[in-house]
């Protein structure tokens, strides 16, 4: 049996995810990038912003040696972490940068070690979490706003894409 140990497997199932968001995206053509499902409702160019702004946040705050998410106000956090990405409006700049920003939080986080990962950091609601445990909220969080991608697919009269691959 092949051993992988804990951070590999997060770092695995947050790949899937990635891959899965980056999937969805894909599948709604670009015209369709400003639809949201409600006045309230993020866009799909939001969507996806958010989704990469979360996870520079997510791996920069988990990687750091001080990382603290209540170190700063979260809008502080994402200036420290996303600059420019709230500027980007176009498929290809959106789908870019889901790849780069994934494989450098990757490499981040596989730096900092699984050790690293253990250890206790502070949450957004101020109580102490593993950083492995976090992570996996994290993971959790682009889940969810992949499901809203298939939503605006369907919305939108399109097949999501991870229906699209389970019916072949």
């Amino acid at each position: 049996m092949d051993f992988r140990s804990m951070l590999e497997e997060a770092l695995e199932a947050w790949s899937y995810t990635r891959g899965g968001v980056l999937e969805e995206a894909r599948n709604l053509p670009e015209k369709d990038f400003g639809f949201r499902a409600s006045e309230k409702s993020r866009s799909i160019i939001e969507l996806l912003q958010h989704v990469i702004e979360s996870g520079l946040l997510m791996s920069g705050e988990l990687s750091r040696p001080d990382g603290d998410f209540r170190r700063k106000s979260y809008e502080g956090l994402l200036i420290e972490y996303a600059r420019g990405i709230s500027g980007m409006r176009s498929k290809r700049q959106l789908l870019a940068a889901l790849r780069q920003t994934h494989t450098d939080g990757e490499k981040r986080i596989r730096a900092a070690g699984e050790l690293h990962m253990l250890q206790l950091i502070n949450r957004f609601d101020g109580k102490k979490g593993t950083r492995l445990a976090w992570m996996n909220h994290g993971i959790s969080h682009e889940e969810y706003h992949r499901g809203q991608l298939a939503v605006y697919a369907r919305l939108v009269g399109r097949v999501p894409a991870l229906t699209k691959r389970i019916h072949g």
